[in-house]
């Protein structure tokens, strides 16, 4: 867990950082970064989706995953959340819900979050969950100063999620073969891809709602393993 413990505290530094900047830059720069990170987080996740091996698994996956996501539509769910604790914190840095939500999803379906917390579990190696602490603190300093102090919330998601991946991993080792991790990743760069394109205004896709899909993979090992 000390991986996913320095990455929630990394977020958490860098979007007090970018709070206490946040006065100081003109709603003009603000807009500029925030349209630079997106372009940023987009060649991010279309760099991972092309990595994958079987891109019929990756199609099956958003679809299948996409359906349960609507069906239980997690992101009404957060936003419900978001917009509770932006209620008990009305006027105290503005776009809660929306930094929380979209910081979130930022850091916790890329393929470093699920590689690294599944590195962490198995094998004891922190570093890729170290590289992404340096990454992600830098990039809250950005988006906290751009989406308000929400985003630091997202710490807390980073902490549950990836303190799961752990604690999992190792139950799970069986199943964990390379190309499921492969095609985990690619499912969870496919979903960056959609978060930058909401960032940059182009849509509102509802990725929360596609998180499920990075987990039919795992489903798919098992039929192969039943069969075979």
């Amino acid at each position: 867990m000390l991986g996913t413990i320095v990455n929630a505290l990394a977020i958490l530094a860098g979007s007090l950082l970018g709070f206490v900047l946040k006065g100081g830059i003109p709603e003009r720069i603000n807009d500029t970064i925030i349209k630079g990170l997106s372009l940023c987080v987009l060649i991010i996740g279309i760099s991972g989706a092309i990595k994958t091996n079987n891109m019929l698994l990756v199609i099956c996956s958003v679809a299948i995953g996409g359906l349960i996501g609507e069906i239980i539509d997690i992101d009404k769910g957060l936003k419900k959340l978001g917009d509770f604790i932006e209620s008990k914190l009305s006027g105290k840095g503005g776009k809660i819900s929306e930094g929380f939500i979209t910081a979130s999803l930022m850091y916790c379906v890329g393929a470093m979050a699920i590689v690294g917390s599944l590195e962490s579990g198995l094998s004891g190696n922190h570093k890729t969950l170290f590289a992404k602490s340096i990454i992600d603190g830098i990039s809250s300093i950005m988006f906290t100063s751009s989406l308000g102090i929400g985003v630091a919330l997202s710490a807390v998601s980073v902490f549950i999620y990836q303190g799961i991946i752990t604690l999992s991993a190792s139950a799970l080792q069986g199943l964990l073969v390379t190309s499921v991790i492969s095609e985990i990743s690619a499912v969870g760069s496919l979903l960056i891809v959609g978060l930058a394109f909401n960032m940059m205004g182009v849509t509102k896709i509802k990725v929360a709602n596609l998180l499920p899909a990075v987990l039919i993979p795992i489903f798919y090992q098992i039929i192969l393993n039943i069969i075979s």
